[in-house]
């Protein structure tokens, strides 16, 4: 056993002393040590129940004779950062997460791991962490939230954030949105539409390294306990079994993963974490690939805010497995991936039925032919950008018109509030990038804004920050390079034309390129915005968008 490092020999008396200073048994000793990932905290409503799934997960790995130790991993809740400093400090918590996990199993010789993650970045930090570990483990989550009901509809986060866009636009009275907001989120778990955080635990289920239902048990469902300890449980038999991240994560798998993303239209952070985890496990994974799985995966589910469909909803009507199901009647998933079941991804979706053709679309009768996501290149982006295709009204998928222009979100949410942008504009939000931000903020305030006055079906927004999941619109992100390094969104022009082609995947700026040289020729790098902390190492340390915004090594040739 991998523990035997720290549990066995002579030269290991003193480290035994300090396990039996823990109050460990003799007996226990003997045993596989299983690290207990568990993000609970008491500020994320998605983290609240986690410690209750940390204890389910303890009792199964004990009942399968392993010795559960728990240790903690950091979580930000987005929805609290957004719109303020905090939000820079969403994204880089993903490789903080990632390190401390790293530290932690390294320095204490775990022979397995179960991580409990839930929301938008510790999914994809503790997957960046099995897979550069490689030792076994399994992934369980909080759950997602219930959807809100509020006058005889459900509603979610997404909603309320658009409701202070309507009650901006006079629609809506201050007694109205006080009522909406008591409604909008009703129980813990992670916000209940498809956004980032329900995509990854949905795409961990995909990648194989959780079990059925990680991604769609409600939090607040008994089922998620059983799950708990079925991951507690399974984690035995995969260390049993030497069954390991890399062995699982394979390029196959993380195919599998763009295909179901494309077809459940998942939040366009996905994007953006993915690359990041295949990185991590030795797999070359360029987002050029996105647009050739798209268009020929159809686009089955319309989940929030892309339609009137909710988490909870997917779960009853099969899953995650059963859109995979689903899938394999156009042959589109690699059936013989490896799984933290023990089984291939074939074994483990084959009886599972989609029950309710709404909510899961028959592949016969998609959405739309192609997938949720595109990239879009041009001048404008010559190394891409992201945008949630399946959350574009039909108007949107091609549109033209004026640069608005602003140099952080902040400046362009008082223009959007006060009134100033209208029908046709293209309102360009940059220096909001991995390095420009730092940490490459969420722009769901501006886009709620601008679907909530009633302009999201006329504006389109373009930046070289992020969108939450729960953005909807013609809102296109991740644009690189990012203005920070002189990216082309750095010379854009107020009242330059912008080009936007989502079906042919384009994104021009329509400015002739010698007025553009000579713009370029005049750009100076700006000051930066933070020169102090974690976020000035992060700065200096990050890469583009494109490659998943890793972290680079210096020296080392990428």
């Amino acid at each position: 056993m991998r523990s035997d490092a720290v549990k066995k020999g002579v030269q290991q008396a003193p480290h035994r002393s300090l396990f039996h200073a823990l109050g460990l048994s003799e007996e226990e000793m003997k045993r596989p040590l299983i690290g207990i990932v568990s993000s609970y905290n008491e500020i994320v409503p998605g983290h609240m129940n986690l410690d209750k799934i940390t204890e389910a997960v303890k009792l199964g790995v004990s009942l399968a004779g392993g010795v559960p130790r728990e240790f903690p991993a950091i979580a930000v809740c987005d929805g609290i950062a957004m719109g303020h400093i905090g939000m820079k400090y969403s994204l880089v918590t993903r490789d903080l997460i990632a390190d401390s996990t790293e530290c932690m199993a390294m320095a204490h010789q775990f022979d397995a791991l179960v991580m409990i993650p839930n929301c938008d970045k510790n999914v994809p930090g503790l997957l960046m962490a099995a897979a550069r570990l490689n030792i076994p483990t399994i992934f369980v989550s909080g759950g997602p939230m219930m959807a809100g009901h509020h006058r005889g509809r459900k509603r979610s986060l997404s909603s309320m954030f658009e409701a202070v866009g309507e009650h901006a636009a006079g629609k809506m009275t201050d007694e109205e949105l006080t009522e909406f907001e008591h409604n909008a989120c009703p129980t813990c778990g992670s916000c209940s539409g498809m956004y980032t955080a329900n995509s990854m635990n949905c795409l961990t289920e995909v990648l194989g390294m959780g079990l059925k239902g990680n991604g769609t048990i409600p939090a607040v469902y008994s089922d998620r306990i059983i799950l708990a300890k079925m991951a507690g449980m399974q984690v035995m038999e995969l260390l049993k079994q030497d069954i390991r991240p890399r062995d699982i994560m394979t390029e196959k798998a993380f195919m599998n993963a763009l295909t179901v993303d494309m077809a459940l239209g998942c939040s366009t952070n996905s994007m953006l974490h993915l690359p990041a985890i295949a990185h991590e496990a030795g797999v070359e994974l360029n987002v050029d690939i996105a647009n050739e799985i798209s268009a020929r995966t159809p686009n089955i589910c319309h989940l929030a805010p892309a339609g009137p469909t909710y988490m909870e909803d997917l779960n009853e009507v099969g899953g995650v497995y059963a859109v995979m199901n689903e899938l394999t009647k156009k042959n589109l998933l690699n059936l013989d991936c490896m799984t933290v079941t023990g089984k291939t991804v074939g074994e483990n979706i084959k009886d599972c039925a989609n029950l309710n053709p709404e909510v899961i679309r028959p592949v016969e009768n998609p959405y739309s032919t192609t997938g949720g996501l595109a990239v879009l290149k041009g001048n404008l982006a010559p190394e891409g950008s992201v945008v949630k295709r399946s959350a574009v009204a039909p108007e949107m998928m091609v549109h033209e018109g004026p640069a608005r222009v602003f140099d952080c979100e902040e400046d362009a949410i008082e223009t959007i509030l006060g009134g100033g942008i209208h029908p046709g504009d293209v309102v360009v939000i940059r220096y909001e990038g991995p390095k420009g931000g730092p940490g490459m903020r969420e722009m769901l305030n501006p886009t709620s804004a601008i679907a909530g006055m009633g302009l999201g079906s006329t504006v389109a927004l373009i930046t070289d920050g992020r969108f939450s999941g729960a953005s909807r619109g013609a809102s296109i992100g991740h644009v690189c390079p990012e203005a920070a390094v002189g990216g082309p969104i750095a010379l854009v022009e107020e009242g330059d034309i912008i080009k936007v082609n989502i079906p042919e995947c384009t994104l021009t700026l329509d400015v002739d390129e010698e007025v553009l040289a000579k713009r370029r020729a005049a750009w100076q790098p700006r000051e930066p915005k933070v020169k102090t902390g974690y976020l000035e190492r992060y700065a200096a340390l990050v890469t583009s968008a494109s490659r998943g915004a890793v972290l680079e090594v210096p020296g080392r040739n990428y």
